[in-house]
């Protein structure tokens, strides 16, 4: 309990330090404001081995989202925000990220808002529509409430972060996280709460640009019923590497969630939310991934490059009677002028989006599993 006093008066001082640092220096900054408008729409197409309607349909052609980005600055405080329209069935309008950020050189940064958790391969560790299995678990692209230091140097970058938890849409004394968020969070019963965050990067080579990491977290998981305070951590290795036409990437994490749930609730596993929908997953595991791209510039009326792909990653839970889960995804990206078209071929095992029940696929799973596929094509204007 000490320690956890301590964090907080810490996370509470860095908070309104940085805050105040911020504020002094924007003066600085030029007097006229900048501001620049973008967006997107997408459409998607899919057809699912384990939906037998959908087959006999030849599959389903929608809507999938449309969003609306904003960038701007004025007297050296930035803004970059971005809030999508998603279908209902997938969780209808959400914000992304929304920071206010300054610069207070040309290689340091400030960002307070909702903005990236600094941990693991950025800003996707995948190339495909689908991310990777890391973003599932909450762990790729992820965005929480808090505030983040950045260093770029020509050498070594790295980051350090608190967030006083994830996007807290609710507001009240003991309301559950909402599931209608981008990223994945954890839910049910469970809150994050006083997370802290560090990654480091060194980068070395020429001609093959690689970039070497690790990534740490630590936070607490406030319990609704109990009002005790557990926590979660993980740790990341990471490796990406760009020579000439190439990108590969390849990640190692190991993660524990440690709730003070109420008696006779499972300690095993945890909810995880975002999209309208929360499942479980198993509270600790270790999840291995490797992906790599080409790109392949070609001149076929407005189509100017193909970039090919393959995104794989195992989940290894830690609980023995569980299962494990799969993912793999095979594709191609077409960029046209402003449309990019994913045509991918994602498979799974014991993976909620990809077949199965869903509930407990990243959790318990099925030992009875088999492989399930959904062929997908996402077209998408951006502007």
């Amino acid at each position: 309990m000490t320690k956890l006093i301590t964090c907080l008066q810490f996370s509470k001082t860095l908070y309104f330090l940085t805050l105040s640092f911020l504020l002094l220096f924007s003066v600085k900054a030029q007097d006229k404001p900048e501001i620049k408008i973008g967006g997107a729409l997408r459409f998607n197409y899919n057809l699912s081995s384990w939906k037998d309607g959908q087959k006999k349909r030849g599959g389903d052609f929608g809507y999938d989202m449309f969003r609306i980005n904003a960038k701007g600055a004025y007297k050296g405080i930035k803004l970059n925000v971005e809030y999508r329209l998603y279908s209902e069935g997938f969780g209808g309008g959400m914000l992304k990220q929304g920071w206010l950020g300054y610069n207070f050189s040309e290689k340091n940064q400030v960002q307070l808002g909702l903005t990236q958790v600094p941990f693991g391969i950025q800003q996707y560790n995948s190339h495909n529509w689908f991310f990777n299995l890391t973003y599932y678990v909450g762990m790729e692209d992820d965005h929480d409430m808090g505030i983040k230091y950045m260093h770029t140097g020509d050498t070594f970058e790295y980051q350090l972060a608190f967030f006083k938890n994830a996007e807290e849409l609710r507001f009240g004394n003991n309301t559950e996280v909402s599931p209608s968020r981008y990223s994945y969070d954890v839910a049910g019963r469970n809150k994050e709460i006083n997370q802290f965050n560090g990654k480091f990067l060194y980068k070395f080579g020429e001609k093959s640009a690689s970039r070497l990491g690790a990534s740490v977290q630590y936070g607490g998981l406030y319990n609704l019923d109990t009002e005790q305070v557990g926590d979660h951590s993980a740790v990341a290795i990471h490796y990406e590497l760009n020579k000439g036409k190439w990108n590969v990437k390849a990640q190692f994490i190991t993660a524990a969630h440690n709730p003070e749930n109420a008696t006779g609730e499972t300690r095993d596993v945890i909810s995880m939310a975002a999209y309208g929908a929360p499942y479980q997953v198993a509270a600790d595991f270790k999840m291995y991934s490797l992906g790599f791209s080409r790109n392949v510039p070609v001149k076929f009326g407005p189509i100017t490059n193909l970039q090919f792909y393959n995104d794989f990653a195992y989940m290894e839970k830690n609980i023995s009677e569980f299962t494990d889960s799969y993912m793999n995804v095979t594709g191609v990206l077409v960029s046209a002028g402003n449309v990019y078209t994913y045509f991918d071929y994602a498979a799974g095992y014991n993976h909620s989006w990809l077949g199965g029940n869903f509930v407990d696929d990243f959790a318990k799973g099925n030992s009875d599993a088999k492989w399930e596929a959904r062929f997908n094509i996402n077209i998408g204007y951006y502007f």
